[in-house]
């Protein structure tokens, strides 16, 4: 689960990471109080766009103001807007929340970054000293000023790896005490919260040699959901997109996708095969979809719901493997969901595993128009005819 910056900066905060002091609104009627409340702390005051993407100031979502006129100002001009970043793409997300945030005395600009790596099955700190950058583009142009440490989650971050981090950053002597309580603080956070990734960028050394998260960015992990009650609050429902929300209240596995084929698939190892497979055959899917392992009517049919009202689909492509799901309940849910929504689109349906030969039968003797695939290969080959 994505959240905002505000937020994530009061988790830091729960965990004695040093953010500076910020104000949220929604409000512009509340922009004057925020700005006085921030005021007390610096007169150089940030107003900041609060979306779930990166590149806010690049597309005129982030203002460094010196007065309360000109912080009004920027309230005003961000609160509302559509807010266009390399991440949002070009229909950008609507501001909604603005955050009034203390200014900072800025020596120099570091990243860092804790996640999880797979491969070591260690958490890694990723730092670098080019702070303020897209760290992509530094880890493709110059990867040697990727630091990274290697932390095993079963013992923690080591005092030594808090100064080697500290050391390899080529911060100031008079920094090291304040960057070592900020990088164990931060991992502590990260762990406790069960986040899946925790960023800061930029790492902000201050002129009096002190350690500050300028920015943050936490995914938290929402399997871990029951060990937080509390962090449903964080969610912001207008930043997620309308088909995964209604999805989710489906509970379907459902992610938007650029292309024109949808598809409905059990297992996310299927439904990841499933669109290689589209690619292969010269398409593009339009859907991320699992319908898990107890695919049935209703979980049909609210499937298949969510796909159409993608107006991109323009055939769906139902994929199933019947393990512990039966194949002909299956395509007996496929008959009946199919008759119910109406499918205007070309629809090909896969089903293999425990009873699909049954569950072949009872979709040909459906009466309905299904293009029915029995190997991969055949799927790639009949593809084409649904595009066209």
């Amino acid at each position: 689960m994505k959240i905002h910056e505000y937020q994530a900066k009061e988790i830091l905060g729960k965990h004695n990471v040093r953010v500076p002091f910020g104000v949220v609104i929604d409000k512009i009627e509340d922009a004057s109080k925020a700005y006085d409340e921030v005021a007390r702390f610096s007169k150089i005051v940030v107003v900041k766009a609060q979306i779930h993407a990166g590149g806010r100031g690049k597309g005129g979502g982030v203002k460094v103001t010196q007065t309360k006129n000109d912080a009004m100002a920027a309230a005003e001009s961000i609160l509302g807007m559509q807010l266009v970043t390399h991440q949002t793409g070009p229909e950008g997300k609507k501001v909604l929340k603005v955050y009034f945030e203390q200014g900072l005395q800025i020596e120099k600009e570091y990243y860092i970054s804790i996640l999880l790596d797979r491969s070591t099955k260690k958490t890694i700190l990723m730092a670098s000293k080019e702070g303020g950058m897209e760290i992509e583009e530094v880890a493709e142009k110059e990867p040697e000023k990727i630091i990274k440490i290697e932390v095993d989650p079963g013992i923690g971050i080591q005092p030594a790896q808090a100064r080697e981090l500290a050391y390899r950053l080529d911060l100031p002597k008079d920094a090291l005490k304040s960057a070592m309580t900020f990088f164990t603080s931060l991992y502590k956070a990260y762990i406790e919260e069960d986040c899946s990734l925790l960023e800061i960028n930029p790492l902000i050394l201050t002129k009096d040699n002190e350690i500050i998260a300028g920015d943050c960015k936490i995914t938290l992990d929402e399997n871990a959901g029951f060990r937080h009650p509390d962090s449903q609050a964080y969610r912001d429902k207008t930043e997620e997109d309308p088909l995964e929300l209604k999805a989710s209240e489906y509970s379907l596995n459902y992610v938007k996708l650029d292309g024109n084929i949808g598809c409905m698939v059990n297992g996310a190892g299927l439904a990841m095969a499933t669109m290689d497979v589209i690619k292969y055959a010269g398409a593009e899917p339009a859907n991320f979809l699992d319908v898990g392992g107890g695919a049935n009517v209703n979980t049909v049919k609210n499937g298949f719901e969510i796909i159409l009202s993608d107006p991109n689909v323009k055939a769906i492509f139902v994929n199933i493997f019947g393990g512990i799901v039966r194949c002909d309940r299956v395509a007996q849910g496929i008959v009946e969901a199919a008759k119910s929504v109406n499918i205007k689109v070309p629809l090909m349906v896969r089903l293999k595993g425990t009873n699909a030969e049954e569950g072949k039968k009872i979709l040909n003797a459906s009466g309905l128009t299904i293009i029915v695939a029995d190997e991969l290969t055949d799927a790639i080959e009949k593809i084409p005819q649904l595009i066209k």
